[in-house]
Order: structure tokens, then sequence, then C-alpha cells
């Protein structure tokens, strides 16, 4: 099996068909040895992270692009492309394996081909190189629309830099179940394990470890026993934020694929009750999965966030999280597809559904009661701005500190790609008036 056929074809998939790389590259790693596994993922992530860099590369050097069938041999280049530039792959054992993929691809009469833009690719690289390197879009390697957004965000000099962020591969955070063991006690397993691992930065991650280097989940002590998750340490953030109190009943909307829910019931096992909702009945399944590995209940809920009269009880809620449907610009490192699946029209969409799943959650909220709203978007429409306009049209709600670490009373927190190693994260903390 050729992986670099495999990486070709899921490319195909996710750049022409807009399927998510979450869901392609799994289907094409099912048969795979593990090693195989892994360099199907470095040569999918790698091409997603540099496209526009590769797809110049192979305008350049060809007369006419690959279209229709012969689309994914397209692909196929642009792997050979970054296992030159970016692997450490000798250089006559990435073209030998990549011109082979065409025959995996069903196109043997086109190796020669393949063959020739590698190899003209090798002798014409520096200046390839040297013409990229002018070009802002092919530097960056993210859609002009969104460069152009966090430019008027955070300035040129900071968005080249969560862009360069973007760029990078995301670490492997834990969160470690306090209800099997403390952080530390947790950390002594990992170093048994000869497992490497560092406690977060922020203070108010005191459940958090990163790993040096990412492992299978399965090496990790105990996870099948649910004494450990992976989630990462902006996320983890949410469960504190929200930080519910015993004899609470608490919502958690568009909740999957759980780690909210679930890391909420660690924290405090004493709640009334906790309902988990959301739009999507495949993703839900994820959050029963969750609950099930650490031996956790909740009430989990098909429903719309935005409609939830048609399946709210008429019990009004203690503590709403509001885990909003965002850009998910903060998470671009961990889903280099996204910056390529999203359009800019689509960020005023989601402004939208997000005015509107806030203002009917607000509604099942109790006087005195608190709404948590998180994104892992990096754009201030779905976060500062979007938050600014509720509190305008909502004389019952005010912004409160998120915690006695973070006390701001302005405005919420804005975590940006690699800050303290973490994601992207937006997080603001509201109160309903008695």
């Amino acid at each position: 099996m050729n992986v670099r056929a495999l990486a070709a074809k899921v490319l195909n998939q996710v750049v022409e068909q807009g399927q998510s790389l979450s869901q392609a590259l799994p289907a094409a790693q099912q048969d795979l040895s593990a090693k195989d596994k892994a360099l199907l993922q470095v040569f999918c992530y790698g091409v997603l992270r540099t496209l526009p860099r590769l797809d110049f590369f192979c305008r350049s050097l060809m007369k006419k692009p690959l279209k229709g069938k012969q689309r994914a041999m397209h692909f196929l280049i642009l792997v050979g492309f970054y296992q030159l530039l970016y692997t450490r792959i000798p250089s006559h054992a990435a073209v030998g394996e990549t011109v082979n993929g065409a025959k995996a691809l069903k196109k043997p009469a086109l190796k020669g081909m393949v063959n020739g833009v590698l190899r003209s690719f090798l002798r014409e690289q520096a200046d390839l190189i040297e013409k990229a390197d002018k070009q802002d879009t092919l530097v960056y390697c993210h859609p002009g629309w969104l460069v152009k957004r966090l430019q008027a965000a955070y300035g040129s000099d900071l968005a080249a830099k969560i862009m360069d962020e973007n760029n990078q591969q995301a670490p492997m955070w834990l969160r470690v179940n306090v209800l099997h063991h403390s952080r530390d006690e947790y950390q002594a397993l990992l170093n048994e394990a000869e497992l490497n691992s560092f406690s977060a930065q922020d203070a108010e991650n005191n459940n958090a470890l990163r790993l040096e280097k990412a492992t299978d989940v399965y090496k990790l002590p105990g996870f099948e026993q649910g004494w450990v998750s992976v989630q990462d340490g902006a996320a983890q953030l949410a469960a504190h934020y929200l930080d519910a109190q015993p004899g609470e009943l608490i919502l958690d909307a568009c909740s999957a694929p759980g780690g909210k829910t679930v890391h909420t019931l660690e924290l405090q096992p004493e709640i009334k009750q906790m309902v988990a909702v959301d739009a999507d009945q495949k993703r839900l399944l994820r959050v029963q999965e969750n609950l099930d590995r650490l031996q956790l209940s909740a009430t989990v809920i098909h429903g719309d966030a935005s409609k939830p009269d048609s399946w709210w009880s008429g019990e009004l809620f203690d503590r709403i999280l509001c885990d909003a449907p965002c850009s998910a610009t903060g998470v671009i490192r961990r889903h280099p597809d996204i910056r390529w699946l999203r359009r800019d029209s689509d960020i005023a969409e989601l402004v939208t559904l997000q005015k509107s799943i806030l203002n009917a959650l607000w509604d099942k909220l109790k006087p005195g009661g608190i709404l948590l709203y998180a994104t892992c978007s990096i754009l201030p429409d779905e976060n500062d701005l979007q938050i600014k306009s509720f509190l305008q049209n909502r004389s019952d709600a005010s912004l409160i500190p998120l915690s006695a670490q973070y006390n701001s009373q302005e405005k919420g927190r804005q975590l940006l790609p690699n800050e303290a190693g973490m994601d992207g994260f937006y997080y603001a903390k509201l109160q309903k008036s008695l």
C-alpha cells in the first residue's frame, strides 16, 4: 500500500470535495501499520499547512493543471514536494516512492510526468523558493481573507506571529482525572512509563499536563480506566471557569465530543444533573463514549441549542456552558484543513448563529445564574464584539471575572495560538440579574 498515494487521495477529498481531515484521515489509516499511519498523517498535515506554496511550485513547473479524474495526481506531486522540502527522507527515496504512487492511483501512464516534475523541482527549487518568499500569501500559507482579518484585528506583526504558530505542530495535552489522582501523582506515573511531561504554565490549569512528545493514548497509564483524557490546555479552562457547585443543574450546550462535559463532572461530582446537548447525532456518540470510559453520567440530548423549547425539561439552569459553533480559527495548528474549508462569508453566518444560541440559552438561565461563553476562535466578531453586542441588548446581563486569577471585568479572555503552549480560545463569563 503506497502511503503517498493514500495521502493524495485524502488531500483530494479534503481540498476538492470539502471533507474534514478528521473524517478522511482516520478512514485511510485503518489498515496501516503504526509507522505508516504516522507517515500518512505527516504528509496530510504537512501539505495542508503549506498548500499555497506547494501549489505555486506545481503551477510554475507544469504547462497546465491536472483536473478532473487526474486531480489526485496533482496532490501526489504536492506530497513529493513536501517530502523534498520538509522531511529527512532522502530525495531519491522521496521521488521513487512518489512516482510509484501514480501506479497505486491507477495512473501508471503518468509516472514519467510525476518523475519529470519532481526532478525539475530539485534543479530549480532555490529559484522557486526565492520567488515564493516575495509573496505574503505564500509565506504565511493562509487564505487572503483570513490574512486580512488577522491583520485588522491584531496588526501586521502579531498577525504574522499567529500565522507562524498556526503552521507549527500542536503539543499533546492531558487532563488528569482528579477523581483518581492528583496531577503530581499522575505525572509520577508518566515518569515511570518514560513519558516526559510539563505542568501547565497557567495556574488555573491545575489538572493539565503537556507531553514532551505525543504518544498513543493506550500507552498512557490508566487511559482505559479513565485516569486521564486528551484535551488541550485552553479547552480545560472551561470547566474551571464554569465552576459548577454541588446541587446545581448544569447545561453543556453544543457539547460534543464531550471533553468539557466530563471535566465538569470530574471537578464537581455532586452537581444535581449534567445535561449535554448537541445538534450532531453522530458526534453525540463521542459524548457517551467519554462518559462511559470515565464512568460518569449525564443526560445526553440530541437537540438544537438555538431552539431549546424542543428539548428543554422546563427547569431553569444554574449554569450554562455555551461552547458556541465558531470558525475554529484558534485551532488551525491542530486542524490545518480549517483554513481551506472556511470562507470569509462563513463568519457573518456564524456570528448570527452564535447570537441566536446566546439569546435562546439566556432565557433558560436562572436569575443569578452563570453563562460561560466559549469559542475556539481568535476573530473579534465571534468573541469580544459578540459579547459587547449581547450586553448592549440584555439589561439583565453583566460581565463578571472569569476567576480569582483572571479577574478582568472589562472584557473576556482571548488566548492566541501557543500562548502558554495552548490553543487559541476565548472565554467570557456572564451573570443574570436577580
